[in-house]
């Protein structure tokens, strides 16, 4: 019996030195990128490796010429219109939550739970840096707790305003096309600094899905959603929430 219970004691303290060791190497990982800008996610090196297969995809890059196009940029490096694009398109709550909505992800519940046409989320910007970020794709408990917890990990050690620059360099806007300085130079053919509030719009009514929905020759569904997003802009612009956003 002994025995036993120093082999339950002696693994015990082994289990909490490597759960230590992960929070603290996770704790730095983060602050890293408070600062410094990532070279690579585990999406865009999973993008690079190999084409992504779905029925309908857009303008999936041949296996010989998948190289990434991904340009960090801060809030001062492209138009105020994309920022306020994506909190208008994506989540107008984000300067008041502290990584989680709620109300949000109670009405996707509820929606989903009554039988929508389509499954719909709730995430957060907050959530889908932490995702985009810091893990893979798929569809698990366990990414989605990791989610979670890297998600109270940057809204503790992180401001709003790097969020936002970490979801608009890093978010997925096309095959092997991250940030919406590559967009922009795709789509536009100029800087995102350039960017008006309708192609600001149009990148970020793409997001949901930048694999189906295209940004060069938007279809009928990209064009409504595009008008929703300018309707939320004109609606938010020139609001103390934005220009908190922007002078933080």
């Amino acid at each position: 019996m002994a025995d036993y219970t120093q082999l339950a004691r002696r693994t015990g303290r082994i289990v909490l030195q490597v759960a230590a060791a992960l929070f603290l190497a996770s704790v730095a990982w983060v602050l890293v990128y408070r600062w410094v800008a990532p070279p690579a996610t585990w999406i865009m090196l999973e993008r690079r490796a190999h084409p992504p297969i779905g029925r309908g995809y857009y303008g999936i890059r041949p296996e010989g010429d998948r190289q990434i196009r991904y340009t960090f940029c801060s809030l001062d490096e492209v138009s105020p219109n994309v920022p306020l694009a994506l909190v208008a398109a994506e989540d107008q709550r984000f300067l008041v939550h502290h990584g989680f909505d709620g109300g949000a992800l109670w009405q996707a519940a509820k929606h989903n739970w009554e039988g929508g046409s389509k499954l719909v989320g709730g995430s957060t910007i907050s959530q889908q840096v932490a995702k985009n970020v810091f893990l893979w794709h798929g569809r698990s408990y366990v990414r989605k707790a990791a989610e979670a917890y890297f998600t109270v990990l940057i809204e503790v050690l992180w401001n709003k305003r790097r969020i936002m620059e970490m979801y608009m360099s890093v978010a997925e806007m096309g095959d092997c096309m991250f940030g919406v300085e590559a967009a922009s130079q795709q789509y536009f053919h100029k800087s995102a600094s350039k960017l008006t509030q309708a192609e600001a719009a149009l990148l970020a009514g793409v997001l949901p899905n930048p694999l189906r929905f295209r940004a060069s020759n938007p279809g009928p569904q990209a064009r409504a959603k595009q008008q929703r997003v300018v309707r939320r802009m004109r609606a938010l612009r020139g609001s103390v929430y934005v220009k908190e956003l922007m002078e933080e």
